[in-house]
This record gives C-alpha cells, sequence and structure tokens, in this order.
C-alpha cells in the first residue's frame, strides 16, 4: 500500500476534510472549530502578539479553504494545516519586523553539535514532566520566548503540540536530523534557565 494511503486511512480528519472538499462548509467548520486554538497557540509562539496571532489564524484557514481541494494527504491534515499556519506567522514576523529575520530552513553551525551547559544542577524533572505540570506552563512560555525562534519553535511543535519528528520537520521545511538536534539544544537550555530558578547548583567540574 502506497505511503500517501497509508497516512490517508490514519488520518482522523479524513472524513471531515472530504466533505469539506465536496462542498459541506459545516465540515469546514468541524476542522476551524477543532484547531483554531492550536493554531493560535502556535501563533503566539511566533509573532508573540495576540493581535497578530489572530491574523495568523484567520490568514492559515482563509488558505486551508482555497487550497482543501489541493491537499493531497500525503500527510496528515494538521501537519499540513500547521505548516500553513507556520508560514504565515513567519511572513508576518518578517513583514512587521517583530523579531529579527531568521531561518528555519538552513542548517547553521549551531546545528552541528550539542552545547555543554554552563550551568548544571541536580533537577529531576524531565522536559515533559515541566510541560505537563500546570504551574509551569508560564513559566516555560515566557522563557520559550527568550530562545532563539528555531529552537522554541521545534520544542512547541513536538513536546507541546505532540507532532512526531518526521511530522515537525515536514512543517518546518527540515530534515529530521535537524528537529533532533534543535530539539535537544532547546531542552538543554530550557534546562540551564529551569535549575537556574529551582535547582541547587552542582560544580560540573568536580566530575
Amino acid at each position: 500500500m502506497a505511503e500517501s494511503q497509508v497516512a490517508m486511512k490514519e488520518d482522523p480528519d479524513r472524513e471531515f476534510v472530504e466533505r469539506a472538499v465536496s462542498g459541506d462548509y459545516a465540515a469546514f467548520e468541524s476542522l476551524v472549530k477543532k484547531y483554531e486554538r492550536r493554531v493560535y497557540r502556535l501563533a503566539v509562539r511566533i509573532v508573540h502578539q495576540k493581535q497578530d496571532a489572530e491574523e495568523v489564524v484567520q490568514q492559515t484557514f482563509l488558505s486551508v479553504l482555497e487550497h482543501l481541494d489541493g491537499f493531497r494527504q500525503e500527510a496528515g491534515f494538521a501537519t499540513w494545516l500547521m505548516r500553513i499556519a507556520t508560514n504565515h506567522a513567519l511572513v508576518l514576523l518578517r513583514r512587521r519586523a517583530a523579531h529579527p529575520t531568521v531561518s528555519l530552513t538552513e542548517p547553521s553551525r549551531d546545528d552541528e553539535g550539542l552545547p555543554r551547559p554552563q550551568f548544571v544542577a541536580e533537577w529531576r524533572q524531565t522536559a515533559e514532566e515541566v510541560v505537563s505540570n500546570r504551574e509551569m506552563r508560564q513559566l516555560l512560555g515566557k522563557i520559550l520566548d527568550d530562545l532563539d525562534l528555531k529552537y522554541s519553535l521545534v520544542f512547541v511543535l513536538r513536546d507541546l503540540e505532540e507532532f512526531s519528528t518526521q511530522e515537525t520537520a515536514e512543517i518546518l521545511h527540515i530534515s529530521e536530523n535537524n528537529v533532533k538536534v534543535r530539539l535537544s539544544r532547546a531542552r538543554l537550555m530550557l534546562r540551564e534557565r529551569l535549575t537556574r530558578l529551582f535547582g541547587e547548583e552542582t560544580d560540573e567540574n568536580d566530575d
């Protein structure tokens, strides 16, 4: 069976997508209702401003409505949708110069290896455990805002939105290896910042 057919069968949105393509606007509205908050959360992470994020949501679903009949379903609908949302958010970010322009697609020297944290501490929680703790999510958001976008965005897609490595690579148009490296770097940087706040400092030269 072809890969696209497998993805099609496993896509939980398949029925709604097919109905929407056939002109069932109620089915399209169901997709919007299901994903609009998810798109909004991602947009906020990129553009940092609620009004801009709302614009990204609007532009994303307008693009989906316009191009839905061309959706090949080689990937799941959610992956395709978030790729469109990411593209719109980056276009808006560059247009309004909210942040310095960054490239998410070109590998850099930073992607070639992992850094050694300058600050190490005893920290018993994993990144996933921190994410699952509601009391930590707001603080985590502030820390993510301080990271380079190419790292924070991979962390958001993998650990917060729970996309797979392959799906994240497809959304960002980068290799799966780059996803893994950037995610590791993001987790290391987040871990270092969290230990500065909550951990007990350990001298890394003691070992």
